[in-house]
């Protein structure tokens, strides 16, 4: 029997990047869906995927046009209140996945659509899979017949299961797709947004005092939109702050179309490059803001945790609000141990690799996507940080850290520790 397969964080960065082992590069393997890793392995997960995440869009509807498998788990979305009548689907049967000719009746599924509904929609949201990939369909030329014929916005929305490896995967174009409303307006020198989330971060995250401190009035986000009309407000905006990288696309694409610049900043664990990066965000906007309390409050706390708790060896997964390997990589500079993580290697978190590779050779990288994970046989850990663990290590004190309201900053890095300090005594 092959054990889990594994290879220490020093292995892989001395054998380089562009040579990864197949076992953890997920388009070259067989996918191995294990309860830790259904809600996240496809653009049609549950949490945020293309589907959930194309209806971010404050008043919009979704046509989800595809085979009926790919739209199994949109039943769970359907029952929670806040998408109630939002959602409508167009099933395919096999001619249509051979012929192609589903797509001569998405304006009639439209229709009856709207006519289903007591309110009219600010947009229609046209989902589609890997059907339409694989027939090459020119979704925008449709989307275009749908506007023309009923006088709504329609956008296009890929749940291409088959470009989740590529530099544009799914939720890097829906996140795109979510902005491409926004029209061209008058910007407001003292206005902003916050791109990279589909749900708001923290309401006490320092970022929003550090903000106003600057001399910015209004801060916006799109999942704090609650209508069309506020969703509009969008473009108004002087500079967009990117936190995610999977939103940079959209900034792009906003900086063409709506003339708006963007910023870019990282969601980091580590308090030392939290401090640096308001300290770029300071001198890229011209701003006098003073971060050092919340560095010196977040250093305490972690010192505080270390001294109850002392030197805990830790396991971190990849459904998590966070980069596991940069999590991993805060936890080791703080004077912890991390056995395993289990994570996927990219281009991004290579470089967080290469540090923990320095500081913790040892630590094991698993990709939760692999075959061999069928064998995983548990490392010996004292608690764990990521939903995937809660599967890997039932019997450990831990947190599972993916709630909707996204951490940030040193708030982030607070909440996380508090939260394991309160699963820690509970044990």
């Amino acid at each position: 029997m092959e054990n889990a397969f594994y290879k220490t964080a020093a292995d892989i960065v001395r054998e380089g990047y562009d040579k990864l082992p197949d076992e953890l590069v997920s388009s070259k393997h067989l996918i191995y869906s294990s309860p830790a890793t259904l809600s996240f392995n496809s653009p049609g997960a549950k949490g945020f995927g293309v589907k959930r995440a194309g209806l971010a869009v404050p008043e919009s509807v979704m046509l989800l046009v595809s085979p009926g498998c790919c739209g199994r788990n949109t039943s769970l979305f359907r029952s929670s209140p806040e998408y109630k009548d939002r959602f409508f689907f167009q099933l395919l049967d096999d001619t249509d996945i051979v012929t192609g000719r589903h797509l001569m009746k998405i304006n009639d599924a439209v229709k009856e659509m709207l006519e289903s509904l007591d309110k009219r929609p600010s947009a229609i949201m046209i989902c589609i899979t890997c059907v339409d990939a694989l027939l090459g369909t020119d979704m925008e030329r449709i989307c275009r017949k749908v506007t023309e014929t009923h006088s709504i916005p329609c956008v296009a929305c890929y749940m291409y299961a088959l470009t989740r490896e590529k530099r544009l995967s799914p939720m890097a174009h829906v996140r795109t797709s979510v902005y491409s409303l926004l029209e061209k307006q008058k910007r407001e020198n003292r206005d902003m947004n916050i791109l990279g989330f589909f749900t708001s971060l923290n309401d006490n995250s320092e970022i929003y005092t550090l903000l106003k401190d600057s001399g910015i009035k209004n801060i916006r986000e799109l999942a704090r939109c609650q209508t069309f009309d506020e969703y509009k407000e969008l473009s108004k905006a002087n500079f967009n702050l990117v936190l995610n990288p999977e939103a940079r696309h959209a900034a792009l694409d906003m900086q063409k179309r709506l003339s708006i610049p963007f910023i870019e900043m990282l969601r980091l664990y580590q308090p030392d490059k939290i401090h640096n990066q308001y300290r770029l965000l300071k001198d890229a906007i011209g701003a006098s803001f003073d971060d050092t309390p919340y560095y010196e409050e977040t250093k305490k706390i972690i010192s505080d945790f270390k001294e109850k708790h002392g030197k805990l060896n830790f396991a971190v997964g990849e459904i998590l609000n966070g980069d596991a390997i940069e999590i991993a990589l805060m936890l080791v500079k703080e004077g912890f141990r991390v056995e395993c993580v289990f994570a996927t290697v990219g281009e991004l978190n290579y470089s967080f690799l290469k540090k923990l590779a320095e500081l913790s050779p040892d630590t094991k990288i698993y990709s939760n996507l692999s075959p061999t994970m069928l064998n995983y046989a548990k490392d010996d850990v004292d608690c764990y940080i990521g939903s995937d663990c809660l599967y890997y290590f039932p019997d450990k004190p831990g947190i599972e850290w993916c709630e909707d309201t996204e951490p940030f900053g040193y708030r982030g890095v607070n909440d996380l520790f508090n939260a394991l300090d309160e699963a820690l005594s509970r044990k």
